[in-house]
């Protein structure tokens, strides 16, 4: 199985060759919207696609031929993913423009890009740290994609392929329980707080609340004063985010290859939707939305991947509520025996944190994937403390 790692360096072009990329990310956006507005909607097999516009497209917008193609694949794959979701396609803005194997090359000896752009070939030189050189030196890449950043800057995203090691097989499973309060808490203890995190979001949400006020009410000075420093913040607590998931996965991941263990996670698909349902304060909401759940997530199984680390997601159902000591889970709907950030378990008297109990909930769940026979999981109590009969459906087997 091959894994696909994107690879961002920042380019450096002069003053002609930025007109030049600017003209190029332009042409590629209006050619992309061009397509999605004449084109069938109903139309989304890249192919057939071709056959109608591409010679109007290439004569209209002066585009390379493989560029051409790549736009038309793109409102392809747009139309596609917009299907899936019941969605209609969004407008293409001239921020970025995909390239393969014959429009852009990687040169190592000046560590620079060949690009072909609208006018001709360029080649701009790039902007590398260790990282990026550790990851292209003696590489072929085959494919990127030109991008604009928000800062007005330039970057080329170059994806590179690699065989990652073979997964180990392991009977033991480390178990991640995802939250708001604690990030991550592991069944081996483990835990990450997430009132750092939740501090910084705070504040960064009053800084700009603030200073978008002073932009649209204070004088002409204070205005211009307030969307300059706006423009500073822009992105601080977006890197701030990625910085610290990148750091839980990295132990995570590394703690489960020295230990020789499997990862198992809640897959928490849709859980934002689930939530916004809820009657909530706007604060609330707000932290709710603002939640990296998912990128942790996409970390996570990238990481693994690479370290050859085996990776299952689990149904999170009930392993709140599930005590791990004798798996009994109460009938009624909700964390009945949850506490503040306590756990207790009416039946056997277990206590102890609730995230921890959850995590070792997830371990024995993504064990259990693991064994080609039963689960062995199931609660040996037939009826609740106080009268309750225990749903059948709840003791898996």
């Amino acid at each position: 199985m091959e894994q696909v790692l994107t690879i961002v360096c920042k380019l450096q072009p002069t003053q002609e060759q930025s007109q030049k990329i600017e003209a190029t990310l332009s042409a590629f956006a209006n050619a992309c919207n061009f397509i999605n507005t004449t084109v069938d909607p109903k139309l989304v097999n890249n192919v057939r696609i071709q056959t109608l516009i591409y010679t109007q497209v290439r004569n209209q917008f002066y585009l390379s031929a493989n560029l051409t193609i790549r736009a038309i694949n793109r409102v392809s794959a747009n139309r596609k993913t917009a299907k899936l979701k019941n969605k209609p396609v969004k407008d293409f803005h001239p921020t970025s423009a995909d390239y393969d194997a014959r429009i852009f090359d990687f040169r190592e000896k000046d560590w620079a890009a060949s690009l072909t752009l609208v006018g001709g070939r360029e080649h701009i030189r790039m902007d590398v740290g260790n990282y990026q050189r550790g990851k292209l030196k003696g590489r072929k890449p085959t494919s990127a994609t030109l991008c604009k950043h928000g800062d007005g800057s330039y970057h080329i995203h170059i994806q590179i392929k690699d065989e990652p090691p073979e997964l180990k097989k392991s009977d033991s499973v480390v178990g991640i329980d995802l939250g708001r309060r604690d990030i991550a808490v592991t069944s081996s203890g483990d835990k990450w707080s997430g009132k750092d995190i939740q501090q910084v979001r705070d504040d960064f949400f009053k800084v700009r609340a603030s200073l978008q006020q002073k932009a649209s009410k204070g004088t002409r000075s204070t205005r211009r004063r307030a969307r300059q420093i706006l423009q500073r913040l822009s992105g601080r607590e977006r890197r701030y985010q990625s910085w610290l998931n990148h750091n839980i996965s990295r132990t995570i991941v590394n703690k489960a290859k020295t230990s020789n263990q499997s990862i198992a996670i809640e897959d928490l698909t849709g859980i934002r939707e689930r939530t916004n349902q809820q009657p909530r304060s706007k604060t609330e909401r707000r932290r709710s939305n603002s939640w990296a759940f998912y990128q942790l997530r996409e970390f996570l199984t990238y990481k693994a991947i690479q370290a050859g680390v085996k990776l299952v997601k689990v149904n999170p159902a009930y392993t709140s509520q599930m005590c791990h000591k004798c798996n009994h889970i109460h009938p009624v709907k909700g964390k009945s025996y949850r506490s503040n950030k306590s756990f207790k378990c009416g039946h056997c008297g277990w206590y102890g944190d609730a995230d921890l109990n959850g995590a070792i909930n997830i371990s024995n769940i993504g064990a259990a994937v693991n064994l080609p026979r039963g689960s062995g999981l199931f609660c040996s109590l037939s009826e609740h403390s106080q009268g309750y009969q225990k749903p059948p459906h709840l003791c898996v087997g």
